[in-house]
């Protein structure tokens, strides 16, 4: 049975993992609210990535939806050597060592594997150790050493992660590892691929030249480098992500909410996709309920117009992940029910460019509203037309119809699209049938309702947006297509 689109605008992003690597599950997830599945890199085994893939791909066989797949890239972890004893005890104020010496570290040094960081850092850099419980000030440099003061001490284990918030290393964001990773997720035929760690734009144009746009980029904003340097970073990417885990660790914490906000409002303004990320229900990973902040957090997302929320641990390996997804989609749709979250929407939309085809996007949400359209149906084959339309915040449904399968998975994370794939037009009296056939088989309107709809002249290129038409569902319609 055709599906219609979800009661919410907002997409929920789930990631896969042990504890919702079996099909029944992920075909829960998809019932329970998820609209895209990530699929961490970072973990698993090869074989075991390609089977979630498969398992998703076999969903969507089954459901006649497009499934959207993230696949996310682990990038460059920096990580200490190892100690003799296995971990050590850093008191405030002590002078502590990180060098070139492979031998196992003491109270008073650790090895640092990577000569490129070494190398970067400098006098007054800050080094963050096991996720900022250990904050270490660059106090001096040596050849392959550099000499630390101990600002926040603790207990120190081997091979824990180190962050640079000072620091722009050199090192390539791509890794060995990531770029067999992609090489596989391209294979396996995944929509996005996500870049963790950029620094500068020239890491997002590197990873564009191995995807050769067999898949969306989606560059992970979690490192200051990449605050400084958003505007370029966001005109070569698809789609950025506040990835708040890694942010949180070499921001001041306070300072986090800010640039969420602010990347947010750069990411519509471009009229790309933005995902929010990390810890969003984290107490679901083992409780049942989220704490009431975690539901603020949430709806304060919502209210800003990102287009995706996603869920980490808490579908991948808590114990409840098919309630976390519930959880989220009913916090999405009590905040697009809310009187206030229209007007919201209104304010986040961002002002059309100067060209044809965002004037009859931008065009069309001004018709719907007057005329009271029940949906805006958009023809599309990259989907530019349809993200332009996102981009307007309107408060009815997209329905997006594409003959390009790819392109409706990758619509996936867009806001307010409902894609779906379906033959091309050739002629005007095609198009308004097509619309008013697919408007009923998913149930965005009925008889009597109005549909606004925008597509290209001709019909089948890319890249030519110039057509507005009103059209009315008839009596007759609902009859001959009753779902």
């Amino acid at each position: 049975m055709t599906r219609p689109p979800r009661a919410r605008n907002v997409k929920v992003l789930a990631t896969l993992g042990p504890a919702s690597s079996a099909p029944e599950v992920i075909r829960a997830l998809f019932e329970a609210g998820a609209d895209a599945f990530r699929i961490n890199m970072s973990h698993g085994t090869p074989e075991a990535r390609a089977a979630l893939i498969q398992a998703v791909r076999a969903l969507e066989a089954e459901t006649g939806r497009p499934m959207t797949i993230l696949a996310d890239l682990q990038g460059p972890k920096i990580r200490i050597g190892r100690f003799a004893g296995g971990r050590v005890e850093l008191a405030a104020g002590a002078r502590f060592r990180l060098d070139s010496d492979p031998q196992p570290g003491s109270a008073e040094r650790v090895h640092l594997p990577h000569a490129d960081v070494l190398a970067a850092l400098g006098p007054g850099h800050r080094l963050l150790l096991d996720d900022g419980r250990i904050v270490l000030r660059v106090s001096g440099v040596a050849p392959g050493a550099v000499l630390t003061e101990v600002l926040t001490g603790g207990a120190l284990s081997d091979q824990k992660g180190l962050n640079l918030p000072d620091t722009l290393v050199p090192a390539a964001t791509l890794t060995a590892k990531d770029r067999a990773d992609l090489a596989q997720a391209i294979e396996l035929g995944v929509d996005w691929l996500a870049l963790s760690f950029v620094q500068r734009a020239e890491d997002v144009a590197e990873a564009r030249k191995l995807i050769a746009g067999r898949a969306a980029l989606m560059a992970k904003i979690e490192k200051p480098a990449a605050l400084a340097d958003i505007e370029r970073i966001l005109e070569l990417a698809d789609a950025i992500m506040v990835a708040r885990g890694d942010l949180g660790v070499e921001l001041p914490p306070e300072l986090v909410p800010g640039a969420q906000k602010r990347l947010v409002a750069l990411a519509l303004a471009a009229g790309k996709p933005v995902v929010v990320a990390t810890q969003m229900l984290e107490s679901m990973v083992s409780a049942p309920t989220p704490t009431r902040a975690e539901v603020s957090d949430v709806a304060n997302a919502i209210f800003d117009g990102v287009d995706a929320v996603m869920l980490s641990a808490e579908s991948a390996v808590g114990a409840f992940p098919v309630a976390a997804v519930a959880m989220m989609d009913s916090i999405a749709r009590e905040v697009e029910r809310d009187p206030a979250w229209q007007p919201q929407m209104a304010f986040a939309s961002a002002p059309p460019e100067p060209t044809t085809a965002d004037a009859m996007c931008a065009a069309a949400d001004t018709i719907s509203d007057v005329v009271g359209a029940r949906a805006i149906v958009c023809f599309t084959r990259s989907g530019s037309t349809a993200r332009r339309i996102a981009r307007e915040r309107t408060g009815i449904p997209i329905l997006v119809l594409t003959p390009i399968g790819a392109t409706a998975r990758r619509l996936g994370l867009t806001w307010g699209v409902h894609a779906v794939q379906t033959r091309d037009v050739a002629s005007f009296e095609e198009m308004v049938g097509k619309a008013k056939r697919m408007a009923l088989r998913h149930r965005v309107a009925e008889a009597g309702d109005r549909l606004v709809l925008v597509a290209g002249f001709p019909f089948g290129v890319p890249g030519s947006t110039n057509l507005v038409h009103v059209a009315r569902l008839s009596g007759d319609e609902l009859e001959r297509h009753k779902p």
